[in-house]
């Protein structure tokens, strides 16, 4: 794996932007098909207002008043956002329910279908039993587009099982504040890194044709510098949904990078960041989706808003809408008021507030999208697939992602791996034995929950999963009665959480983990900490008690990978993706930084 110093990278990058300023990429989305082309024109000619503004709309399915409205109001996408699952939430009931929707959109008049959507964001991370991968923090660790995109294929495959055409994904954020509630949807600190992962996952997603079954579309997001947002400037003075104070040297420096390469690779959706530049919403900025996104870089795929993401533009919901939709946003994502969105659409293209061309423009590039996904042809679940959904083998695949993507920080006295055989081992920390803490937010619901929230192998399990019959393993959740173990592996750090909620002004080890640490020392055991989180955690105190500590971020549901390093059945090969700071006042920090003094740098990581 290559070291990156992305500091070094910034500059050569900016030369590189402007060279290809006004210039059209070489792919700049999905490839067009002339056949497409043609059929997507003749289609829209026969389109009503009312069917064009239906298609324009994105419902949530939990805010559906009635299932006819699909038919009633040409409701051209559904989404399931976090927590909205079918009443059973098993894979085949997924199906029943996004076959029911879509043949209510079969009985339309021109019998469009329905697209929809979901966050599958690490793995098809809604549905009970399927594949939960790393978080992308942990992915950044490992440094492995190929592995990455091959992540992005299982991923697909299992959304694809379900008969969702659509996952929200990747992130291609670039987090510069460990604060932000949202660190670990991030690959990396450095553009140059996340534009390689981020490329690698819509490969994986959308493969060499989006009408193959096998495959969804991709969607990049948040456009654009949602990972630098200044802390104080978002909601509750906290940082999410904030204002970025930058200059547009540094946005195509840092922020854009990830996009160029999304193009380059033809992701077919971008979606829009609730944040600001300079006090500029971003869902009303035409500066940015239409002058730059759509016609300097020529992205001809579908822009969509976030959840309810217009909402926040000032001024009231007419006006809103009629800044969002003329600043470019193809589809709204409403995701409950949507007759009032309907509405108030019609009566602006009534009144020329919005022209009939930028409606045509954005349900061009919406059927497009269908056709290029083969929904015209084929567009109930392939039932088949159902199989694959938390397969072994795409276990294996999160397995080894969780391997490369730990990263080992300390390992004094060589206390690491750990004997297997004849061994007292005393595994202690709340994270030891939590399937929802190791997979974090947005699993099963929006912010994640506690305990076995799916069907996966916590850590506790994968170290008795590991050891031979002569070794004794015990549990001690506060790392009492340790002074008798050879060794004491503590699993701590955070629990779940996912936008907003997850915004902290301190990210110092909670006490009960510090009461396990203290008990630990007591006893005078080798100890070696597992540290789950999704950002780096202020420990620099407690650090010199700890003979080997490993950063395992937020390792989805095949905690096998992190015994396989505590055992050496892998040796570690992950390598810090983002700066570590010693102390809160350091944060944010970053490579290239004037003063740069990390507890751990960019690109650190031991091996045995």
């Amino acid at each position: 794996m290559r070291h990156r110093n992305s500091f070094i990278y910034y500059g050569s990058l900016f030369t590189f932007l402007f060279l290809i300023a006004g210039c059209k990429l070489k792919s700049n989305g999905p490839d067009l098909d002339p056949d497409i082309e043609s059929k997507v024109n003749t289609l829209v000619s026969e389109m009503t207002l009312a069917e064009k503004i239906g298609q324009m709309t994105q419902v949530n399915k939990g805010f559906l008043h009635s299932n006819e409205d699909i038919k009633t109001y040409f409701l051209g996408s559904l989404l399931s956002g976090g927590g909205f699952t079918p009443e059973v939430n098993e894979p085949e009931h997924w199906v029943d329910m996004v076959d029911e929707y879509q043949n209510m959109a079969l009985q339309t008049r021109l019998k469009i279908p329905l697209i929809y959507g979901i966050d599958a964001v690490h793995g098809h991370n809604n549905v009970i039993g399927a594949t939960i991968f790393p978080h992308n923090i942990g992915l950044g660790c490992t440094d492995n587009p190929d592995l990455v995109k091959k992540a992005s294929e299982v991923t697909a495959l299992e959304v694809a099982a379900t008969g969702i055409h659509w996952t929200f994904s990747p992130c291609i954020a670039v987090p510069r504040d460990e604060r932000w509630g949202r660190h670990y949807e991030g690959y990396s600190e450095s553009p140059d890194l996340v534009k390689d992962l981020g490329a690698a996952s819509i490969q994986g997603y959308q493969g060499e044709s989006l009408a193959d079954r096998k495959t969804v579309l991709a969607c990049a997001k948040h456009y654009v510098g949602d990972g630098g947002v200044d802390w104080g400037s978002g909601m509750g003075g906290k940082i999410d949904r904030g204002n970025v104070t930058i200059s547009e040297e540094e946005i195509r420096n840092l922020h854009l990078p990830g996009y160029l390469s999304a193009l380059e690779v033809g992701v077919g959706s971008i979606m829009i960041s609730y944040s600001s530049i300079n006090g500029d919403k971003m869902h009303g900025s035409k500066y940015y989706i239409t002058d730059i996104l759509k016609d300097e870089l020529g992205f001809n795929g579908l822009v969509v808003s976030d959840w309810a993401g217009i909402d926040e533009i000032p001024g009231d919901y007419k006006s809103d809408i009629e800044m969002a939709i003329n600043a470019g946003l193809d589809l709204i994502m409403v995701p409950e008021s949507y007759l009032d969105f309907i509405n108030y659409m019609t009566e602006l293209v009534n009144e020329e507030k919005i022209s009939m061309d930028r409606i045509d423009d954005a349900v061009t590039r919406i059927l497009r999208i269908k056709y290029q996904l083969g929904l015209f042809e084929n567009p109930l679940a392939d039932r088949s697939l159902l199989g694959t959904v938390g397969s072994l083998e795409n276990r294996e695949v999160a397995r080894q992602c969780v391997r490369e993507s730990l990263v080992l920080l300390k390992n004094e006295n060589d206390v690491l791996p750990i004997n297997k055989t004849g061994s007292k081992i005393l595994v202690a920390g709340a994270n030891a034995d939590n399937l929802g803490h190791q997979c974090g937010g947005w699993t099963i619901s929006w912010q994640g929950d506690s305990g076995d929230i799916t069907t996966g192998t916590t850590i506790y399990n994968a170290i008795l999963n590991s050891v031979s019959d002569q070794t004794n393993v015990v549990y001690s959740e506060d790392g009492t009665n340790a002074s008798s173990a050879d060794v004491a592996i503590a699993v701590i750090g955070e629990g779940p959480y996912a936008e907003m909620q997850g915004d902290r002004d301190d990210l110092s080890l909670s006490d009960s983990d510090i009461q396990t640490l203290t008990n630990l020392k007591n006893a005078g055991v080798p100890t070696v900490i597992v540290l789950i989180s999704g950002r780096p955690l202020i420990v620099e105190e407690y650090l010199a008690d700890w003979d080997g500590f490993i950063a395992a971020w937020l390792p989805g549901t095949e905690g096998q990978g992190v015994a396989d390093v505590l055992f050496g059945d892998y040796n570690p090969t992950g390598k810090l993706s983002i700066s570590w700071p010693r102390t809160m006042d350091q944060i944010p920090i970053n490579i290239g930084d004037d003063e740069y003094n990390p507890l751990f740098e960019f690109g650190y990581g031991l091996n045995y």
